[in-house]
């Protein structure tokens, strides 16, 4: 029998892991971006991504699992405008197809993530 694993802080859950790492990446590939993206797409991207393992840790703190999943939420919908923000990158070719690609794939991963995460503390209440 598989023993279960207990969740003692937020840096324990998977989907805040992966999201950290993300954050990295999306840091990385946006060094590279025109300059004057610094306070425009850059800055809206880099927002976008820490607001993601943010909220997870933040929802963790609370003291309900209601707001724990509404703070999930926020980082599922940072996410999306994360998503669009990458195909806009895409779009004005500040990335490659190949490194959006990846990147977009990654944060699909975090995205089912956080939703299976959302949809078992549902269960629990």
């Amino acid at each position: 029998m598989k023993e279960k694993t207990r969740i003692k802080t937020f840096r324990d859950l998977l989907v805040w892991q992966k999201s950290m790492g993300f954050v990295t990446e999306v840091y990385k590939i946006s060094n590279n971006f025109p300059k004057e993206e610094v306070f425009g797409l850059t800055s809206q991207m880099r927002r976008s991504a820490v607001s993601v393992p943010s909220n997870i840790s933040e929802g963790f703190g609370r003291q309900s699992l209601g707001d724990f999943i509404r703070f999930l939420n926020i980082g599922i919908a940072s996410l999306f405008e994360l998503q669009t923000q990458l195909e806009i990158s895409s779009n004005l070719e500040y990335i490659s197809k190949e490194s959006f690609d990846r990147l977009y794939e990654e944060s699909r991963e975090i995205e089912r993530m956080l939703s299976s995460l959302i949809r078992k503390l549902k269960e629990k209440r």
